[in-house]
């Protein structure tokens, strides 16, 4: 079954993580499904919960891999298989990012891990870098007071959260992007 592009949201399961800075990409995942009129539903066969999406003239798979966001790898390399994806372009994972400011979003394709798990996973399963992410900016803990571990798994307050729902907006808007025009145009 192939597709012409499947779209990954990285997060953790379950509602202790809900609402928290390190499941901004399930966040956005889930706004890009709800804005195509699409709901998610489980797939046992990969771990993940999927959607088929049409963007534009672009057919995607959009996936929310359950197991923990450290052990997505195995997931994102099933849903690699069962779209039969022949250009790692065509894979974008939508991820939180401390490195950038909160509600900066950046589009790259490859590079470096920059200590997440959840890419570090994906990565080891697939055997490359050279997929496309959507990094959503959540910032460093202020002050240095936290670890950046605890500062993405705690809740964000409602302060914040305007900033970060622009911010999800502007990466579903992204990923659109990416399905008309590529890459580099996002």
């Amino acid at each position: 079954m192939t597709r012409d592009l499947l779209v990954i949201g990285l997060g953790n399961p379950g509602d202790r993580y809900s609402n928290t800075r390190h499941n901004v990409g399930a966040d956005t995942l889930a706004l890009l499904v709800q804005r195509c009129g699409e709901r998610l539903r489980a797939d046992r066969s990969t771990s993940a919960m999927l959607a088929e999406l049409r963007l534009g003239p672009v057919r995607a798979g959009a996936a929310f891999p359950t197991p923990w966001m450290n052990e997505s790898g195995r997931s994102v390399a099933a849903l690699v298989r069962r779209y039969e994806l022949d250009d790692w372009s065509k894979l974008v994972v939508l991820h939180d990012e401390l490195d950038l400011e909160p509600g900066r979003v950046k589009v790259k394709l490859g590079g470096g891990l920059a200590g997440h798990n959840g890419l570090r996973s994906i990565t080891q399963y697939l055997g490359t870098q050279d997929y496309a992410r959507v990094r959503i900016g959540v910032g460093r803990p202020p002050g240095g007071s936290e670890r950046g571990a605890d500062w993405v798994l705690s809740k964000i307050p409602k302060s914040a959260r305007v900033d970060l729902d622009i911010a999800c907006e502007r990466a579903a808007d992204a990923v659109e992007c990416i399905a008309s025009s590529g890459v580099d145009a996002a």
